[in-house]
């Protein structure tokens, strides 16, 4: 086992955000910004309770933060108080449903992940005479917990959660205890902020950044109680335990859009500083710096013959253009495969893999489970790749490098996805170092790594074109991505990034399997949409292009320096100003994801908070 852990084993997709305050102040200010903050987490509906004058008090909206803020009156100010902005799992999106869920009044609970047992419980306190008004599971948590108090919050909370099946996270108040807020974490992250003579406790760290720099993450299994001038942490057996203090370098504009209309055309544009910020430090003139993933890396990465890559959704095609560069470069067999179905299934282990997991987040449900289920002694090491310094992956690996992409708070990652390809071929390199990759050549993708963020500020400017093209897609239901090597992954990328914010069909092939299937569906309605490197494959990719136009296909190229195209009809070509051999894949995602944000804003869609999605899966 590589760390610490329980599986994650719930049903469902969710991904919601909590926050908490205690303080000399009013803090419904203070939980509503932290929820606007949190809102690419779920934005079904949203909701707030505070003590006032020794009552509970609740305002809920169906819809985003803005409706509950429009909501919450000034005439009850509290100290104390919980948050919630949903992504609905049990019980339809609407105002009943929303968090804080009470129980007599008396308990107030937020509550994200999934009460797998709910149905028991909730027929147990039916039979006690419990009366429900919601489909939720989080309201039978509510009344398990009335049940059990009378004097002290925290054991009616632990009582509570010791009868709980699933995976969450939990912020707690009653009007019994007017000055404690209990917090709990099973399977679902959750980060307290220390201040002045207040606390606080959310999700995420964004939520609290106005008001606090300094955190503490809790661990699996662990409990915080807290109140205006101190607060105490519990492990799962409820004895004390200290956790350090992190003082974070992000500031509180971090996530903020600036002048930007969407966080995701922010973070699109920032990439180049992204990848700066990825490289700096790790690399100098001619080579990859020594242990960047770790103490006793080197060591490990000698003993390395293969290599397992697991993640989830865009992590997945990055790990899936690093299988082209670890095979082609190190000569390693690359296994990639999706996290849901790698851990749900006997593999068979060569000696000496290095297990690689790939996360955003590094809370990703599935990827935890697969790294924490781990069974095989034929693994010689456990590395993450993230973006999270103090998520549970990476307290789970050996060995570790973060991206250091900065805050993204679109759901469809972008940054993010460049950032993690830069890692892997930073990996590569690692590896290569210690295997005798030829100097010459290692020296010369660091060369390339080195003008990434300058040849990423010239594709940036194409974006006013790709915007006029991005017409043509408004009236689409489908489009075809297709590419050749490395660059099929980054075709699979940009159909994800399609479909994600603009809700229009797309999917992505090799190029080479268009006869075998694809090409029943070209025609004029059907767009096809390619990336052209200047590479070995050109020729075959141009009798492609041709099997397209035949069928009366209209083709959208996006063409790397040097590629040589007879341009006919009406094809949309795009040249891009870039020449380069390994960092090529990297280059190509920019155009793709500047296609699918016009496409989008064209179409109407929301952008950054697309429909039945949410930026994490924090369980399955």
């Amino acid at each position: 086992m590589p760390g610490k852990g329980q599986e994650v084993t719930n049903k469902v997709n969710n991904m919601c955000g909590i926050v908490g305050a205690l303080a000399q102040r009013d803090v419904s200010s203070i939980l509503l910004e932290g929820l606007r903050r949190l809102e690419y987490r779920g934005y079904d509906s949203a909701g707030i309770a505070i003590i006032h004058e020794q009552k509970l008090e609740r305002f809920r909206a169906l819809g985003k933060v803005q409706a509950l803020t429009e909501r919450v009156s000034d005439d009850q100010p509290g100290q104390i108080g919980i948050a919630h902005t949903r992504w609905a799992t049990h019980g339809e999106p609407s105002e009943i449903n929303a968090h804080p869920h009470f129980s007599k009044n008396r308990v107030a609970v937020v509550h994200n992940g999934i009460i797998e047992n709910y149905k028991q419980i909730r027929a147990d306190l039916l039979a006690k005479g419990y009366q429900f008004e919601t489909e939720t599971d989080t309201e039978v948590v509510a009344h398990l917990i009335e049940s059990y108090l009378k004097d002290d919050l925290f054991e009616a909370v632990k009582n509570a959660v010791d009868q709980l099946t699933g995976a969450f996270a939990l912020g707690i108040i009653a009007t019994d205890t007017p000055q404690t807020l209990v917090a709990c974490r099973k399977g679902c992250p959750l980060v307290l902020g220390v201040g002045i003579q207040e606390n606080f406790v959310a999700s995420d760290v964004s939520a609290l950044l106005p008001v606090t720099s300094r955190f503490i993450y809790l661990e699996e299994g662990d409990y915080a109680v807290l109140d205006h001038k101190d607060y105490q942490i519990f492990d799962a057996d409820g004895k004390p335990k200290e956790l350090a203090i992190n003082v974070t370098e992000l500031t509180s504009d971090s996530a903020q859009k600036g002048n930007y209309r969407h966080y995701m055309r922010k973070e699109i544009f920032e990439q180049g500083n992204s990848i700066n910020d990825c490289l700096q430090g790790r690399i100098d003139s001619t080579s990859v710096l020594d242990s960047i993933f770790g103490a006793g890396a080197d060591a490990i990465f000698t003993q390395v013959r293969n290599i397992q890559i697991v993640a989830c959704g865009t992590s997945y095609h990055a790990g899936l253009v690093a299988k082209y560069w670890i095979e082609d470069l190190l000569g390693l067999p690359c296994q990639v495969e999706v996290a849901s179905e790698f851990r749900y299934r006997k593999t068979a282990v060569p000696e000496a893999t290095l297990f690689v997991t790939l996360s955003q987040s590094g809370e990703t449900a599935d990827t935890l489970a697969a790294l924490r289920n781990l069974s095989s002694k034929n693994y010689c090491g456990f590395l993450s790749i993230c973006n999270v310094a103090e998520s549970s992956l990476v307290r789970e690996s050996s060995l570790v490098l973060m991206t250091r992409a900065g805050v993204e708070i679109g759901v469809a990652s972008t940054k993010s996805f460049t950032t993690q390809l830069v890692s892997m071929l930073l990996l590569v390199l690692s590896i290569g170092k210690t295997q005798d990759l030829d100097q010459k050549l290692a020296a010369s993708i660091v060369r390339e790594l080195t003008e990434l963020p300058r040849q990423i500020e010239a594709l940036l400017r194409l974006d006013a074109q790709i915007e006029v093209i991005a017409e043509d897609f408004i009236d689409k239901q489908g489009a075809l991505f297709l590419g050749r090597g490395a660059h099929y992954p980054i075709a699979m990328e940009g159909a994800l990034k399609l479909k994600e914010i603009s809700y229009i069909h797309a999917e992505a092939y090799p190029a080479g399997e268009l006869k075998h299937g694809p090409l029943a569906l070209v025609d004029a309605d059907m767009p096809v949409i390619i990336v052209t490197p200047n590479d070995e494959l050109m020729d075959k990719l141009h009798s492609n292009m041709q099997e397209v136009k035949a069928r009366g296909g209209k083709l959208y190229v996006f063409a790397h320096q040097g590629v040589s195209l007879d341009q006919r009809g009406d094809d949309i070509v795009v040249q891009m100003d870039c020449n380069t051999e390994w960092t090529t894949p990297i280059l190509s995602t920019i155009p793709l994801q500047l296609l699918s944000y016009h496409v989008a804003v064209l179409r109407g869609t929301d952008v950054d908070q697309p429909r039945n999605l949410a930026k994490s899966v924090t369980v399955e």
